[in-house]
């Protein structure tokens, strides 16, 4: 992971601050086999997404996917909130690295 030196890093949002060469099957094995699950849903909802022939499967691991993904940006966050800080009060007192070299 990396914090970027050209802004304070309680700035940035979650998905920039987490930006890595990494995939989500970092957050979860997508080789795992599939496993039947009952849900309860609005039925106007489900009766409304059939009719379109929605894949409510796909639909509803592309979902759970951007939730994980948002609830662990949000706990890396919290786990590391002390050395944010850290770091904004050092850029507060000397500046980035580099930034006498910046021409924009």
């Amino acid at each position: 992971m990396r914090l970027y030196a050209h802004s304070y890093a309680h700035t940035l949002m979650p998905s920039v601050l987490l930006q890595r060469e990494a995939t989500m099957a970092d957050l979860y094995n997508s080789n795992a086999p599939k496993k039947a699950a009952n849900l309860s849903v609005n039925s106007d909802l489900l009766k409304k997404t059939r009719a379109l022939n929605i894949n409510l499967s796909a639909t509803l691991e592309r979902a759970l996917k951007e939730e994980l993904a948002k609830r662990e940006a949000a706990r890396w966050i919290d786990e590391n909130r002390s050395a944010i800080r850290s770091y904004n009060e050092f850029v507060e007192q000397h500046g980035c690295f580099g930034d006498e070299f910046r021409e924009f």
